[in-house]
């Protein structure tokens, strides 16, 4: 028989997947993650494995993919069904990197139509078969299959026998399957459709991937069992006793006893108790460790009643809203954040246990200390290791509906049409309720989020008062309910005022205005995506001033690259529309500040120094007085050392190691240094510090720099140098002479050439080295980053990406023997519009045969503001060397440069260069003071500037980036193409965050500059 609202090709299947009524059949209620052992000793190991309780249904599944699930087959289920030449698949994994479906990826629009709560006719899906073993040693107990994520709803079936229906896909679901099972072999038997109508509220931005995605196992169990266990620690008022309630949900009448042991496994408090359905028992505990992300102490309580023992972390905490700050155990804190999704570059949304602890290792060694799970529960275990490591989390429920507002954009209030819509309210509220109580137990959550990007109505409110009433001891946070989305107004039950992208100036005046009486938390700022984000340390000087201000997460911790090769096996991150996928949004998942293969952008080195937890400051110069402030929320310096040098170009002058800081949180002392100021007479003096880590902890080895700072001291020069450089005006004759256009300029040991039509350099030469390969010309342009993707436009429309220069008038003159001026009449513009740009350029050239540029342009009124202007060069083949004194050792912008040092550097043109999956442009080095661009022999350009510039040095040029759509697809030329720019603009999070900052806009009308540059053979000079 077939049912009337069944698929057309499996028997007696409903279509559960287009009905937002039905979220599941037969699935048992949720209730905390854990797995019962049979004795203290194994539940001590944590390892699942040891718990004959427990058996794993990981592994080769045999499987099959229909690209529609009316071709699905008929009766796979049924034990007598041959499987056997179907494929093998390994359970957990998604199935598209397995070969299977479409890789896709999305933002915000549906990839299907808008029409909920229907999905295509043509909706994939993924039959799994596998058999399994139930021990003897299972006799009499109940036995559950538990399914930790599946995407994005499935049917189940044991020994051809339907179990069950689940849909939601990123939290557990669990069945019954104990009248289904026997002892010896079973068959199990698993439909997965990749469309369900929770497709419509998981509309993420990310991969869309499908199938059993995340672990699966087994349970046994007593008739008679504690089926949950919320656990609430309660601190008295100064923190002295702390009690923990155990309120727990038994299955019959049991006597339950419960111990609690501190981190060294010694007991510190035990009781019991006959509890009968419902019940708590609690312990007190005096004079409790407090759990914090600086200290994460653990307690471990374990729970045994008729031979089953479940054990939980415990993190004795409070967290509470005082008067608009939010604080943890009664202390102020700044929530220093990243956004992470489960993301594999191989494996997609299954993520190995060993990947997440690498996620939180570089987290901690980049001073991150808060994730938000963007955009749903991560795994279990992954909650586990945050409260270990020790992260403040932002617990989000497995709801999106972004797209919902696309589908029909001439309907005003669209975006909220779901969260609104009664039929959907159980579905929104089981989200939150399924988050909720298998998180519950967790010392690292701090918040719970009701999801992201969902429009705001009734339904929200209904999950944040379920919430507030399952859980009052965390506040709760939802951003769609901020005014500028006009959703509801109702926002009784948010504890928290949330924004994303907001500027720098938005969350100050938010601050300031005390009718706002909640904490501001950014849930998403300053986006991550290529090069950048260059605006982090706005946000932090203001997040810092401000009580009110609790911080916020980037967008985000890593680019979503999909680990692929091309045809002849080139290796290559792939991103939206790779695959054919259509819509897509390109790479807007390349967002990151790791690449997907976890190596730091420098963004996220820029990030670890603006928040990092240790700042230095002079007190006072003359005397050599330092202030250490320390930012930590709850422990002392003295588990750090401060390292110090004195350094110029030379080389160390001095150096030493303060060991014994002792600030308390919040607090700073002075350091004396004794600083010789009478050693050499250089310039470019410079004082670093370093503040490390004294011990080895679980993510760093001892030795770990912390934070960095570094300042300059200005001596004056010495009677002897200024003899020195008197001595050196003396300048040899230059000898000059005209050939048609060519001026051509020559004395001890170079020759020249300049191009009047031209107005430029075409050959710059000593010892008939030459170091030019082609003319030298100024430049407007950069390859857009990411960020660059508004301001682009305008400078595309304004013709910035194709200029020319038009020379009105060249003429030189001799001044004397030793100097020749050359004055060049020139503007920069492109086709149709008025010149960008025009100006006059004086090259003078001396006897030594060092180029002086001295430039004054004006830039016409009513532009965008130029990416960059300055001096393009390029060189031979061969010039592999850039030596520099300035920033580094990696990129830096005006906007992003608290993760450099100044210092000597020496880098081959390879390693100036910044790799990005979409090639933009990278590696430029702000506040250069000199630079020398070189063979390996030391044979070169030498360039410095009145002011310091911006250096950059590459084998690419700016058009070979814009045009290059992956990194793979760039042309190394053999050429090393120099920028000296007068100046570039910033860099900025625009993709997704507020435009860039003025300040950092290169809009000056009236600008002038001067850059020295001379052929030399360093090695000699």
């Amino acid at each position: 028989m077939i049912r009337e609202d069944a698929c057309s090709s499996v028997v007696n299947i409903a279509k559960n997947w287009e009905d937002p009524t039905v979220l599941q059949v037969n699935r048992e209620a949720a209730r905390a993650y854990f797995v019962p052992y049979s004795d203290y000793e194994t539940a001590a190991t944590e390892k699942r494995g040891h718990s004959p309780f427990y058996t794993t249904l990981n592994g080769k599944w045999k499987f099959r993919y229909y690209s529609s699930v009316l071709d699905a087959e008929e009766g796979f289920y049924e034990e007598t069904a041959d499987v056997s030449s179907w494929d093998s698949l390994l359970v957990p994994s998604c199935w598209q990197v397995n070969g299977y479906d479409q890789l896709h990826y999305t933002n915000i629009n549906y990839p299907i139509p808008c029409d909920p709560p229907h999905v295509p006719d043509r909706n994939p899906a993924g039959q799994y078969v596998r058999e399994f073993e139930i021990s003897e040693a299972w006799e009499g107990k109940e036995k559950f299959i538990v399914f930790e994520g599946v995407n994005s709803c499935f049917y189940v079936w044991i020994n051809g026998v339907y179990v069950g229906y689940s849909q939601g896909s990123r939290v557990p679901a669990e069945f019954n399957i104990t009248s289904h099972v026997r002892v010896g072999i079973n068959k199990i038997a698993v439909m997965v459709l990749k469309w369900c109508d929770g497709t419509y509220i998981e509309d993420q931005d990310s991969w869309r991937y499908s199938g059993i995605f995340r672990d699966v196992y087994l349970l046994a169990r007593n008739e008679a069992r504690v089926r949950d266990v919320f656990l609430k620690p309660v601190l008295s008022d100064d923190f002295g006793t702390a009690v923990l309630k155990a309120e727990l949900d038994v299955i019959g009448d049991i006597e339950v006893n419960i111990e609690l042991k501190d981190a060294k496994g010694q007991t510190v408090a035990t009781d019991s108790a006959v509890v009968s359905k419902s019940g708590s028992i609690a312990l007190t505990i005096d004079q409790p460790i407090l759990w914090n992300a600086e200290q994460p102490y653990l307690y471990r309580v374990f729970i045994s009643s008729g031979g089953e023992v479940v054990t939980f972390t415990v993190g004795f905490r409070t967290i509470e809203i005082a008067d608009g700050v939010f604080t943890v155990n009664g202390r102020p804190v700044k929530l220093k954040g990243v956004n992470r999704h489960d993301s594999h570059p191989t494996l997609g949304q299954t993520i190995p246990l060993n990947h997440m602890i690498k996620d939180l290792k570089l987290m901690k060694q980049h001073n991150i200390n808060t994730v938000r799970t963007s955009h749903y529960p991560n795994d279990p275990r992954f909650l586990d290791l945050c409260d270990s490591y020790g992260f403040y989390v932002i617990d989000e429920a497995d709801l999106e509906c972004h797209g919902i507002g696309g589908g029909d954009q001439a309907l005003e209030n669209e975006s909220h049409r779901l969260s609104d819509d009664p039929q959907w309210k159980e579905a929104f509220v089981e989200r939150a309720v399924r988050m909720v109580e298998r998180d519950k137990n967790h010392a690292s959550i701090m918040i719970w989020s009701m999801g992201n990007e969902s429009g705001y109505g009734n339904n929200h409110i209904a999950m944040q008062e379920w919430t507030k009433n399952r859980d009052s001891s965390r506040p709760v946070h939802y951003e769609g309910a901020a005014p500028h989305y006009k959703g509801s107004t109702n926002c009784e039950s948010l504890d928290i005022e949330s924004r994303m992208y907001s500027s720098v100036e938005y969350i100050e005046e938010y601050a300031k205005n005390s009718l706002n009486e909640k904490p501001l938390f950014l849930c998403e700022y300053s986006h991550a995506m290529g090069n950048g984000p260059g605006d982090l340390k706005d946000y932090w000087d203001i997040i810092y001033k401000y009580p009110k201000l609790m911080g916020g997460c980037v967008w985000e911790w890593t680019d979503h690259g999909i680990s692929t090769e091309t045809s002849d096996g080139t290796p290559f991150f792939a991103y939206g529309g790779d695959f054919g996928d259509m819509p897509n949004d390109g790479n807007f998942c390349i967002d990151g500040l790791v690449t997907p293969d976890r190596k730091p952008h420098t963004g996220l080195l820029e990030l670890k120094q603006v928040i990092a937890p240790v700042k230095i400051d002079i007190l006072d110069v003359n005397v050599d007085q330092f202030k250490i402030t320390n930012l930590y929320d709850f422990v002392d310096l003295s588990n750090v050392y401060l390292q110090w040098k004195l350094e110029d170009e030379s080389g160390i002058i001095q150096q030493g190691v303060i060991w014994h800081l002792k600030a308390a949180p919040q607090q700073s002392e002075t350091v004396q240094l004794e600083i010789d100021r009478t050693v050499g007479p250089r310039k470019n003096r410079l004082l670093s510090f370093s503040v490390r880590t004294k011990e080895e902890a679980p993510w760093s080895e001892a030795g770990h720099e912390i934070t960095f700072q570094q300042f300059e001291f200005e001596l004056q020069a010495s009677s002897e140098e200024a003899k020195l450089a008197a001595k050196s005006m003396a300048m040899p004759a230059i000898r000059v002479r005209q050939s048609g256009a060519d001026l051509i300029l020559e004395g001890s040991g170079y020759r020249h050439t300049f191009d009047l039509n031209g107005g430029t350099f075409r050959s710059i030469s000593k010892h008939e080295v030459e170091m030019l390969a082609a003319p030298a010309r100024f430049a407007i342009w950069r390859a857009p980053t990411d960020n660059d993707m508004y301001a682009k436009k305008q400078w595309i429309d304004e013709g910035y990406d194709h200029i020319e220069m038009k020379v009105y008038k060249c003429a030189w003159k001799r001044i004397d023997d030793g100097q020749v001026d050359i004055t060049v009449r020139f503007s920069l513009g492109s086709y149709i519009r008025r010149p960008i740009l025009s100006g006059e350029a004086i090259w003078r050239v001396d006897g030594t045969g060092q180029i002086t540029l001295m430039v004054n342009a004006q830039v016409r009124e009513g532009l965008v503001y130029l990416p960059r202007f300055g001096l393009q060069l390029t060189m031979p083949q061969g010039n592999e060397e850039i030596e520099y004194f300035g920033y580094g050792p990696h990129e830096s912008y005006i906007d992003k440069r608290q993760s450099v040092k100044k210092g000597h550097y020496l880098f081959t043109v390879d390693e100036m260069f910044e790799s990005y999956i979409m090639p933009q442009e990278n590696g430029s080095r702000y506040g250069t003071e000199w630079a020398i661009a070189s063979n390996l022999l030391g044979m070169g350009l030498r360039f410095e500037g009145e002011q310091p510039f911006s250096l950059n040095a590459s084998h690419y040029s700016a058009e070979d980036l814009e045009r290059a759509s992956h990194n793979h697809l760039l042309k190394k030329s053999k050429m090393t193409i120099l920028h000296l720019d007068y100046r570039m603009s910033g860099v900025g999070s625009n993709s997704c965050g507020p435009a860039l900052a003025e300040k950092y806009q290169l809009q000056e009308k009236s600008i002038s500059f001067v850059m020295k540059i001379k052929p030399v053979f360093k090695e000699d000079e």
